[in-house]
C-alpha cells in the first residue's frame, strides 16, 4: 500500500529540518548543483555509447489551449514574403527573416528551469537570502538563472512510474511516493545517486498528447511532496518531471506548491517543468538503460528567475 500523504505539520517542519542553507557557504547561490562535481560530469561522459541524442523538450508554440496561462507571442519583423517579387532596391535592404518571441515560461507547458529565485517562504529565498532582492525593476539581484550560465552536465536518471504499472500515464489522485520512486529504482536496474538529474515520468504529457490538454485548475498528478526528504537523502542535483511539479490540489490549506517550496527554497534543488520525457522512455526502454549523460544549457538572462531549455540525453 502507498505510503500516507504527510500532514501540514509534517511539511511545515521540513521547511527548516531539510535545510541544506550554510551547507555550501553563507553566500552559494547554487545549491544542490554544488553535487556536480567534475567527476560526476566525468562519469556522465563515460556513458554516452552510441552516441543518440534525445530531447527531453516540449514544442514551444502560439496555440491558445485550456492550460496555458499566457500565450506565447510571435510577431515576424520581416518574412520571406514576396522575396520574389520586390524589386532590386527593395530585395538588398530585405536581409532575412526574424522574429519577435514573448513569453511567461513558468507556467503548465513550457519546459523551463526554476532558479532558486522563482520561490520564497516566508520572505526567504534559498539560504536565507530576503526575498525583496528580488525587484519588479531590477529583477532577480541574486540566486538568478544567470549562476547556471556555465550549463548543466551530469548524469540523468529516468524513473518511468506508469512503465512499471503497465499503463500510459497515471490517475490525477495517485500521486508519486517514494515507494514509487525506488520500486522504479529496482525495476529498471538503476539507482539515484549524488549530483544525479532525476528524470521522473508520470505520463501527463501523454495523456495531454492522447487526450487534449485540460484546463490549468484540474487536478494533476506529480511527486508528492513526501519525496523531499527521499531526494535530500540520494543527493539529488535536480528534479524534473512531465508535470509542473506540483500536485493539484496540494492537498494543504496553507501552501499552495509545497513541493516547489521545499525543494528550491529548503533545499536548495533546482527544478526542470513540463519536460517531455515520452522519447526519452522510449529510448530506454529500447536499451533496457535508465541512465544517460544529460545537457541542459539555460539561457544567459541576467537578474532572470529561470529559463527556457531543452535537456538533451545522451546515450
Amino acid at each position: 500500500m502507498p505510503g500516507a500523504i504527510p500532514s501540514e505539520a509534517q511539511v511545515l517542519d521540513w521547511m527548516t529540518s531539510l535545510s541544506n542553507w550554510g551547507r555550501w557557504g553563507e553566500d552559494d547561490q547554487l545549491g544542490c548543483l554544488n553535487l556536480i562535481t567534475p567527476d560526476k560530469r566525468k562519469q556522465a561522459a563515460a556513458l554516452v555509447d552510441d552516441g543518440v541524442a534525445v530531447s527531453c523538450a516540449r514544442p514551444i508554440v502560439t496555440d491558445i489551449t485550456p492550460d496555458i496561462s499566457f500565450q506565447v507571442q510571435r510577431y515576424m519583423v520581416d518574412s520571406g514574403e514576396g522575396r520574389d517579387t520586390d524589386p532590386p532596391e527593395r530585395r538588398l535592404v530585405r536581409r532575412g527573416a526574424s522574429e519577435f518571441i514573448g513569453m511567461v515560461f513558468h507556467g503548465q507547458t513550457i519546459t523551463h528551469i526554476d532558479a532558486l529565485s522563482h520561490y520564497s517562504w516566508q520572505g526567504k529565498l534559498y539560504n536565507g537570502v530576503p526575498s525583496h532582492e528580488i525587484t519588479s525593476r531590477e529583477g532577480a539581484q541574486t540566486h538568478s538563472i544567470e549562476v547556471a550560465s556555465d550549463g548543466i552536465v551530469t548524469r540523468g536518471v529516468l524513473l518511468d512510474i506508469p512503465a512499471i504499472r503497465g499503463i500510459p500515464w497515471l490517475p490525477p489522485d495517485e500521486p508519486v511516493m517514494p515507494e514509487d520512486l525506488e520500486a522504479a529504482e529496482r525495476a529498471q536496474g538503476v539507482k539515484v545517486e549524488e549530483g544525479d538529474v532525476l528524470l521522473v515520468r508520470t505520463g501527463n504529457y501523454r495523456k495531454r498528447l492522447d487526450t487534449g490538454p485540460v484546463p490549468n485548475t484540474e487536478p494533476m498528478c506529480a511527486c508528492q511532496v513526501a519525496c523531499t526528504p527521499w531526494f535530500k537523502e540520494r543527493g539529488v542535483a535536480m528534479l524534473g518531471t512531465d508535470t509542473s511539479n506540483d500536485v493539484r490540489p496540494s492537498h494543504y490549506a496553507t501552501i499552495t506548491a509545497p513541493l516547489h517550496t521545499v525543494s528550491l527554497v529548503t533545499l536548495g534543488m533546482w527544478l526542470i517543468d513540463n519536460a517531455n520525457l515520452e522519447e526519452l522512455s522510449q529510448a530506454c526502454a529500447q536499451r533496457n538503460r535508465y541512465q544517460f549523460m544529460l545537457t541542459l544549457a539555460p539561457l544567459r538572462l541576467r537578474n532572470v528567475t529561470g529559463s527556457p531549455v531543452n535537456p538533451i540525453a545522451l546515450f
